[in-house]
């Protein structure tokens, strides 16, 4: 049925001529954009449904770590309870974040930028554009006050939302200026600013990794700092090359960079030994410790030995969840520095169990590597960082009382959850349950029902009437 309803629209689309095509198309954006509008009417009427005064209702005294209100939009917005943010985002498909980054535009919109606000239901500016704006208005720095927040909102709507993102930035500075919200600022004085901010750093972005494998470094060095680290990157790309090499000198020099990381001389430093006392050559190689440590997870699935990516052999680094040529771990495996340990493998299928309620290492680690990320609806923060939660709580009292343990500490009982999920989980009628090693099937407060595996997310059935 659903086939021949999309040859029938197919063919009804064959039929259009180029104008009527555009103008379906133009029709098609105009219905897309009040859903849109709707939508964030529809997540402001959410928050309605959950003031403060509903955590309060539904608790006679406070527990530690249970829900709390929370400010997601700029000053002036009413206040939201944390945990009604996760159900949204999970019935619409996103993460908590991304359900409480909607909320938080649609209050900004509806209580500190009425007039764009207005636009947006009446079909002036898309949804999309009034929410950059909302979102440059609630990170503001400072914050914006009522009064300057609605001073943007008259400017942008003079013009019904059409500015670019430098145009909003330099707006949202001049209400900073307008309304005197800068405090004084004594770095900004040409004179002597430099006597209170240190301008000296190291920011590695390890967050953006290049196809190849980089990624980008920036720092800003002591003068002579600076002209040692050109020198020593220098004299080790020359003798890179004297060795043999016929890489570029851009080429020689990051690498010389990547072996000053690596030698760790300074550590001598730290050494407590007798100062008439030389130490031999293998003394000391002894006592500096290791200069780069690789922990790697390999994951093979038996129906899929024999594919390869077009790059070639790959693996998945836990760390950023990033994708691995074998030819870049060949290359860090086989420098002469680097100590490489072999750790037991684990069977991410097999059922580990411990006595108590402590998670002995070997289980964590299994359960780790077996989650990845928090197991909630669409959360992908990495499970390194995570709780490691009883899915069926343990009863501390059961084996005094001669009970059988309802919550054992057993791999399929344990799941990650982040701090975050974990609170959600422990003070709300949220549940869930393990179908399978890594599989897990939530149930929200108002019935919705999601099954997370190692693919991502899916919504199971409707709600339940």
């Amino acid at each position: 049925m659903s086939e021949a309803l999309a040859t029938d629209s197919a063919a009804e689309v064959d039929d259009l001529t180029a104008s009527a095509l555009l103008a379906s198309i133009r029709s098609e954006r105009d219905t897309e954009n009040a859903a849109a509008a709707r939508q964030l009417d529809l997540a402001a009427r959410w928050a309605d449904l959950h003031p403060p005064e509903s955590i309060h209702l539904a608790a006679a005294f406070t527990t530690p770590g249970s829900e709390h209100e929370e400010p997601i939009a700029g000053e002036g917005c009413p206040l939201v309870a944390e945990f009604c943010v996760a159900e949204l985002g999970a019935v619409l498909g996103t993460s908590t974040t991304a359900a409480k980054k909607l909320i938080g535009h649609a209050l900004e919109l509806r209580h500190r930028l009425p007039r764009m606000w207005g636009q947006v239901h009446a079909g002036m500016v898309p949804a999309w554009r009034a929410r950059s704006v909302a979102e440059a208005t609630i990170h503001a720095v400072p914050s914006l006050t009522r009064e300057a927040a609605s001073w943007v909102d008259d400017q942008v709507s003079a013009v019904a939302g059409k500015v670019g993102v430098a145009q909003l930035d330099r707006l949202v500075q001049e209400a900073i200026k307008r309304f005197q919200l800068a405090a004084p600022d004594p770095a900004s004085d040409p004179e002597d600013g430099y006597l209170y901010v240190d301008p000296r750093h190291v920011t590695v972005h390890d967050q953006d990794v290049h196809f190849a494998g980089t990624i980008h470094v920036e720092a800003d060095l002591d003068l002579a700092d600076g002209i040692d680290l050109d020198h020593a990157l220098a004299r080790d790309a020359a003798t890179q090359k004297a060795l043999g090499s016929t890489e570029t000198l851009d080429v020689r020099r990051a690498k010389a960079l990547g072996n000053l990381a690596r030698t760790q001389t300074a550590l001598d430093l730290f050494h407590a030994q007798d100062a008439t006392a030389a130490p031999s050559e293998d003394d000391r190689k002894d006592d500096l410790p290791v200069a780069r440590e690789v922990v790697l997870h390999a994951h093979f699935d038996a129906d899929l030995v024999e594919e390869t990516m077009v790059f070639g052999p790959t693996g998945r680094m836990e760390n950023r969840q990033k994708l691995l040529l074998l030819e870049q771990l060949q290359s860090w495996c086989a420098d002469s520095r680097t100590t490489v340990t072999i750790k037991p493998v684990i069977d991410l299928n097999h059922n580990l169990t411990a006595p108590g309620y402590d998670i002995p290492d070997r289980i964590r680690e299994q359960v780790i590597l077996r989650d990845r990320t928090c197991v909630f609806p669409h959360c992908t923060r990495p499970a390194r960082g995570c709780d490691i939660d009883h899915i069926t709580a343990y009863d501390h009292d059961a084996d005094a009382e001669g009970r059988s343990q309802p919550g054992p500490t057993r791999s399929d009982n344990l799941a990650c959850l982040c701090r975050s999920h974990h609170r959600l989980k422990t003070f709300t009628s949220w549940r869930y349950q393990m179908a399978a090693p890594g599989v897990f099937e939530w149930t929200s407060p108002h019935g919705h029902q999601f099954r997370r595996d190692r693919s991502g997310t899916t919504p199971v059935e409707p709600a339940r009437p």
